[in-house]
């Protein structure tokens, strides 16, 4: 089943009759990705070992997917303990890069000012850098 025909099923899934079932083959290759990561291959060579071909992002969240965990939609495909292993190796790893210290802007920015008032041009310049800095100039408050 490609992709594009997968819809938001999880990789490893299939529906029939309405419920999900444990796609094997797909299945074996999720464990298998996870043992690559786990034995220190990468994200994407973790995915290529089986003939996946992702980014890094993807493999990423495909490999945090909660949903592989077993739900009450889902069957389980891996156990908890290959979860956090993989989720403690990854955070390691982002470490060890210095990866580990992006903090996301959580202050509200206020919005850009698109008011202002400003004088008349009385020159035009050629070189439209210094033309731009003239006319930045004359910006004389916010509205």
């Amino acid at each position: 089943m490609s992709q594009t025909q997968r819809g938001h099923l999880p990789f490893g899934y299939k529906i029939e009759n309405g419920i999900a079932v444990v796609c094997e083959e797909e299945a074996a290759q999720l464990r298998k990705m996870y043992e690559g990561y786990l034995d220190g291959l990468s994200l994407i060579e973790a995915a290529a070992q089986v003939d996946q071909t992702r980014t890094h992002a993807s493999v990423k969240r495909m490999l945090q997917n909660p949903h592989y965990l077993g739900d009450d939609f889902y069957p389980a495909l891996i156990d908890k303990e290959t979860f956090d292993a993989f989720e403690a190796e990854r955070i390691r790893r982002e470490k060890a890069l210095g990866r580990d210290d992006r903090q996301k802007n959580t202050e509200a920015v206020p919005p850009a000012p698109t008011a202002f008032r400003m004088r008349k041009k009385a020159q035009v310049f050629n070189d439209p850098y210094r033309q731009a800095e003239y006319v930045y100039s004359l910006i004389e408050s916010e509205v």
